[in-house]
């Protein structure tokens, strides 16, 4: 077979251009590639700024200011390597697009706008909002502060969301918490007071107050060790042990009786083994009488002895005194009720409550307390 010159340079040709076909694929393969490995880059890297700042914007509160280095430290121990140049940055930018204000001061500070819309809260349904109004009905008074900003917008959410649910507001319009004894109106507290009690509590951290005893005109000034919070009837008290008492003791300070608060920055100390449920369970919150003081222990788990009328001890064969009552119906249609109980203040006035429906108590010192009428004032 005779191959000719033409033919020669036709196949030169025809493979430089296949050559040059294979190349081009190949360049736009290895571009494909790299713009996909860039793409990929910018992802992650995009990612991890969305992530970073969805964070910064985490840290921020409503109605008080976070500041830069404040919300710096959260993203370090959160394991963002990243530097405080970059918070800054991030929070400016942030500015530009969501609802959100600095003070300019120095330190300076970042908060939500007052008005900023729930945007990072996510749907709840109605029995979610249901039960957020009543924590926020009945449980705002012990919460604290640091905890209540953080509700805050949940509680507005709630309330959006119940708004327009006519079968929830029957709902709510059919529950009621009602108090077992007569309904009173709480005093006022000076609520920077409350704030820096619940702030000092929550941070473990010693208060100096400013404190005025019911028996006392003029105030008192004290170094406090905050133990924990007690809302009885609509009272609520601090427990607490002063710096200057050698012996440690647990007392009770009503919160309306403090006229001012300062946080210090010492560690609060708690007696050793106190655990509240105990403390309660003693009777920490009875209050003494001082009929029971010469009694042992001041009457604590003493055992006791109540007759009543049937109607009058009628509750009572509902809801017990004790886990070891006992009631006994008498001959004359009265009732006899056996329970060991703490011998306080607030037994007395309890039983006093049922007027002459109470026929006689044991022993004799708890009657003679009912008779008498004497209280020891706290």
């Amino acid at each position: 077979m005779t191959v000719s010159h033409t033919d020669i340079a036709h196949t030169d040709n025809d493979n430089r251009d296949t050559q040059q076909a294979t190349d081009e694929q190949a360049n736009a393969v290895a571009l494909s590639d790299n713009k996909a490995a860039d793409d990929a880059a910018d992802s992650r890297h995009g990612a991890a700024t969305t992530a970073r700042q969805w964070q910064v914007l985490s840290q921020l509160k409503r109605n008080r200011w976070v500041g830069t280095t404040h919300v710096y430290e959260q993203l370090i121990l959160a394991g963002f390597d990243i530097s405080l140049r970059t918070v800054q940055r991030d929070l400016n930018a942030l500015a530009k697009r969501f609802p959100i204000e600095k003070n300019n001061a120095n330190p300076q500070g970042w908060r939500w706008e007052d008005d900023a819309p729930l945007q990072s809260l996510p749907h709840m349904n109605l029995s979610q909002a249901v039960a957020f109004n009543m924590v926020e009905a009945n449980l705002s008074q012990l919460l604290p502060p640091v905890i209540l900003d953080e509700l805050f917008p949940w509680f507005d959410l709630a309330r959006r969301q119940l708004k327009n649910s006519k079968v929830t507001h029957s709902w709510i319009d059919r529950v009621r918490i009602e108090p077992a004894t007569q309904p009173l109106i709480a005093p006022h507290i000076d609520l920077d007071s409350k704030d820096n009690i619940y702030h000092a509590l929550f941070y473990q951290l010693q208060i100096k107050a400013s404190y005025t005893r019911s028996n006392k005109s003029q105030a008192s000034e004290y170094t406090l060790n905050p133990i924990a919070i007690i809302q009885r009837g609509v009272i609520i008290y601090l427990l607490a042990t002063r710096t200057d008492d050698s012996e440690t003791i647990i007392r009770t300070f009503a919160l309306h009786r403090f006229a001012s608060v300062e946080i210090l920055e010492s560690a609060a100390k708690t007696p050793d083994n106190f655990q509240l449920d105990n403390y309660l369970d003693a009777g920490g919150m009875g209050f003494s009488h001082p009929l029971f003081r010469q009694l042992p222990n001041h009457g604590k788990y003493t055992a006791i002895e109540l007759q009543f009328t049937k109607q009058a001890g009628k509750s009572l064969t509902e809801s017990k005194l004790s886990d070891d009552q006992i009631v006994s119906i008498n001959n004359d249609e009265t009732l006899t009720i056996q329970a060991t109980v703490n011998l306080t203040s607030q037994l007395v006035w309890w039983l006093r409550g049922f007027g002459n429906g109470l026929l006689n108590a044991k022993p004799g010192l708890l009657y003679q307390a009912v008779l008498d009428k004497v209280v020891e004032d706290i």
